[in-house]
């Protein structure tokens, strides 16, 4: 079908990718209680239709549009140097946290997740920040021979940046170099 402009429709692909890039520039617009599929759609130039299509809610919406950003978000070149490599996962991790759309879309997410059932079972279907994380904790684990698992290594990582940043205080106030240091040093003293 085509319209009067002699364009024709806008192929699914390319509305869904529409639809992705707009969602959390929306929720930074408007917040999260009066983000709707409708505004999602508008915001996308797309029918609410296409975006019934794909998602059933806007915390479905939100949700892959987020974990999508934080796939290139928070990758981190690699090195020799793995205190180094954590260091830029975490100044990583804090820019996507304190300044991404995306980073702000995924606290709206947690904060919401927190009284809705469904937001939260949508939360623990993947471990966005957890996958983000694993070649950088991966790396440290094996070389310092920690008895801790991958999953605790990185709640040990993350959860420092991630507590301060949640709870509402000044991001530019976390210390990456540091944070970085006492981690490898933590898990140079959990050996196995």
């Amino acid at each position: 079908m085509v319209d009067g402009s002699g364009r024709g429709r806008p192929r699914s692909e390319s509305a869904r990718t529409a639809v992705l890039h707009a969602v959390d520039d929306l929720l930074v617009d408007v917040g999260y209680a009066a983000l709707t599929m409708k505004g999602i759609a508008e915001r996308a130039g797309v029918g609410r239709q296409t975006v019934y299509r794909w998602w059933s809610n806007k915390a479905e919406v939100l949700y892959e549009a987020s974990a999508l950003d934080a796939q290139k978000e928070l990758s981190v070149a690699r090195s020799d140097d793995p205190r180094k490599d954590v260091e830029s996962y975490l100044d990583a991790l804090v820019t996507f946290l304190s300044r991404s759309h995306a980073g702000a879309a995924y606290r709206a997410l947690m904060g919401e997740a927190q009284h809705d059932a469904d937001v939260a079972a949508l939360l623990s279907s993947r471990d966005v920040l957890g996958e983000s994380a694993a070649e950088v904790v991966e790396a440290v684990r094996r070389s310092s021979g920690t008895a801790l698992s991958l999953e605790q290594a990185t709640a040990l990582l993350i959860g420092p940046p991630f507590f301060h940043i949640l709870s509402g205080r000044d991001a530019d106030t976390i210390d990456t170099a540091q944070l970085a240091e006492e981690f490898v040093r933590t898990l140079n003293h959990r050996r196995a």
